[in-house]
């Protein structure tokens, strides 16, 4: 079994080869067939997160996260063996990997949200080994979605950028008939505009700095594109809203960007925080009640809304975002293009 590993924050990955592992109990053994390669990655490659307002970082070693680590949170793999308590799996079978586990007794994870577990997470490619690798072993087969003939390479951002937009949008669903603004045009933010739609909803005006995002978010259907470094970002917004801006999700996360999503809000309004880029809160604190603003945290989504997510996929025949498919041997060189953000949707290893 081959795999890449951070065996060092902040230094390339290392190769590592060992003996094939033989799953046993409820363990599954898939040979990895995509891996994509998430923003995340680069916070766990770094070692941390900024905090801003100048405090020290948020330690991942801190956090439980420790080295060496293979990592990859997107998944989809082919199962090649199971332990004999193992059900629901056949060899042969492709199936998306679900990685926001958690401790499996707490109270929060018998209700469905092990992606919320403060007891034991147990995070696929962040706490134990991910994608990475030309295989994978996963503790339960309940945590293996069928695609049911999805391509495995464009399917397998759905585990994290699509399940993260996915449960972010809904947590705006009681407004989906108006405008909406994302901030964000990468891989996260090409997905949302994708489920935006096929939810019904009446569309997203996308705000990024980088000009060269602006085509794909309009091929995607944006209602318009602004450049938030503009100085007048705030006033565009607004005009190509045309009416008060009741929602806003950032899926970039920093001091910018939140501050443009809360000021574009009117009344009343609601931002959903996504992205981990870092720094600090940058809000004035009487404006919070004084327009009755609701800031909420979105950490990725749950089983139940990831299998969801599938299926509406399959019902309303979603297009995949784009995607550049580079050699599991290239896992280093994907991590590079993604930090220099060079690439437009997602970077996925294929072994």
């Amino acid at each position: 079994m081959k795999s890449f590993k951070v065996t060092e924050f902040n230094a390339p990955l290392t190769e590592v080869d060992i003996a094939t592992p033989k799953p046993e109990g409820t363990q599954v053994l898939l040979k990895v067939k995509a891996a994509g390669v998430c923003h995340s990655d680069l916070h766990i490659w770094e070692g941390g997160y900024d905090l801003g307002h100048g405090r020290k970082p948020l330690s991942l070693k801190d956090r439980g996260v420790s080295l060496p680590l293979t990592m990859g949170h997107e998944t989809v793999g082919e199962v090649v063996a199971f332990g004999p308590d193992a059900k629901g799996v056949s060899i042969g079978d492709v199936r998306l990997v679900y990685p926001w586990l958690g401790c499996g007794e707490c109270a929060t994870c018998k209700a469905g949200d092990e992606n919320m577990c403060i007891v034991k997470p147990n995070s696929i490619g962040v706490y134990c080994d991910g994608g990475y690798a030309d295989h994978i072993t996963v503790r339960h087969p309940r945590y293996l979605l069928d695609l049911k003939g999805l391509d495995p390479v464009t399917a397998a951002p759905y585990a994290c950028s699509g399940v993260t937009t996915y449960s972010a949008i809904r947590k705006l669903e009681s407004i989906l008939d108006q405008p909406i603004v994302i901030f964000g045009a990468g891989g996260l933010g090409l997905m949302a505009l994708s489920i935006l739609k096929a939810m019904g909803g009446k569309g997203a005006i996308v705000v990024d700095i980088d000009e060269s995002k602006r085509k794909p978010a309009e091929d995607a259907g944006a209602l318009g594109f602004v450049n938030g470094a503009a100085p007048d970002a705030l006033q565009q917004i607004a005009a190509k809203a045309g009416r008060p801006v009741l929602g806003a999700i950032d899926l970039v996360g920093n001091a910018a960007t939140a501050q443009l999503g809360f000021d574009c809000l009117s009344k009343g309004g609601k931002l959903v925080m996504v992205g981990l880029f870092g720094g600090g809160a940058p809000w004035a604190l009487p404006l919070i009640p004084i327009k009755a603003i609701t800031i909420q945290g979105s950490y990725v989504g749950n089983l139940r809304e990831t299998q969801e997510l599938i299926d509406l996929v399959r019902e309303k025949k979603i297009a995949p975002i784009p995607v550049t498919r580079m050699p599991l041997t290239n896992a280093d060189a994907a991590l590079n293009d993604l930090k220099k953000g060079k690439l437009v949707g997602r970077a996925v290893l294929v072994p």
